[in-house]
């Protein structure tokens, strides 16, 4: 659990260097050529840098210790942030971007130094390269082989998931800046530029709506990893003392996982040797998977079958 969340930390602090450095020379670009995909672009950068502080105060927060109000801590308040992100993401990169561009489109103006811009843009599609390679670096350390998309969708780290697709958006929308401006400045229509900057802002909406769905299954209340949940069960049944797995419930907490397992035990000879046996299946699952904070175990047994009362037996034809 430990090394995912110093992972995540490491990712949100690459993004934050590079998205500052960024953020920094497209506003200098766009006052210099007073292009509005730049400043589309530069807003962007700047909301990411936000992100990125929300992301860092999540984590934060989530250490938080457990109290008499919140029994099971705060892991989860990385959610919360998460979402605020995408919705950062959303209305001030996104709509900022588009409503700049029709601004444009309605009062066109020439790009002034163009050149400016697209060095600009090229130095920008580095560091952003630089910030997603550092994601993509953590993400592989987790995703025990499976595919980007895969991981994106079943994955419970909302903040590495959102760094993620903060880079992807930002490296797309580069390429549009990049194209506006060149084909403004072939063509000499500025109208090019709006386009650019409409059509940056689209791409952040799309994405924001995209992370914010994924956000909201892990507020919502979602279960561990689906791996990770079949090994919790299957380590269970493997136990002696089970006969089998009834129903188990988890739920992830953030970087922490919640399990409740309902088992049909196989005889004990006591009472004292069942809660011993309980308690020993429940320290081998956390010792296994540290992340597992909270494990409630309810012994149970199949339930016989109903015999049908003489009433019921004669209401059949």
């Amino acid at each position: 659990m430990a090394s995912h969340s110093e992972g995540s930390t490491k990712a949100i602090f690459y993004a934050l260097g590079a998205n500052g450095g960024i953020a920094l020379a497209k506003f200098v670009a766009a006052a210099f050529t007073g292009s509005g995909a730049m400043l589309a672009e530069a807003i962007h950068s700047l909301a990411d840098c936000t992100n990125q502080v929300f992301l860092l105060i999540g984590l934060k927060e989530a250490t938080t210790p457990a109290n008499d109000t919140h029994p099971m801590g705060y892991a989860r308040v990385v959610y919360f942030w998460a979402m605020m992100v995408a919705i950062l993401l959303f209305f001030v990169g996104g709509a900022f971007s588009v409503m700049e561009g029709i601004k444009h489109l309605r009062n066109p103006e020439p790009i002034n130094n163009p050149w400016v811009a697209i060095g600009v843009l090229g130095i920008s599609v580095v560091l952003e390269a630089f910030s997603l390679r550092g994601a993509m670096i953590e993400i592989r350390k987790i995703a025990h082989g499976k595919s980007f998309f895969r991981w994106f969708r079943e994955t419970r780290q909302s903040e590495l998931m959102v760094v993620a697709g903060e880079d992807i958006a930002a490296l797309a929308g580069l390429a549009l800046a990049f194209v506006a401006v060149v084909l403004t400045v072939i063509t000499g229509n500025p109208l090019w530029d709006a386009c650019g900057s409409i059509a940056v802002g689209v791409l952040l909406m799309v994405v924001a709506v995209v992370v914010m769905r994924e956000v909201k299954a892990m507020v919502t209340g979602e279960s561990a990893a689906p791996e990770l949940h079949a090994a919790i069960k299957a380590h269970i049944e493997a136990s002696p003392e089970i006969d089998h797995v009834m129903n188990l419930i988890s739920l992830q907490w953030g970087h922490q996982v919640m399990i409740a397992v309902q088992a049909e035990m196989r005889p004990q000879p006591s009472a004292v040797a069942m809660v011993d046996a309980i308690n020993q299946i429940e320290a081998s699952i956390q010792s296994r998977w540290p992340q597992i904070y909270w494990c409630f175990f309810e012994p149970d047994r199949k339930k016989p079958p109903s015999v049908a009362t003489e009433t019921e037996l004669s209401s059949y034809p």
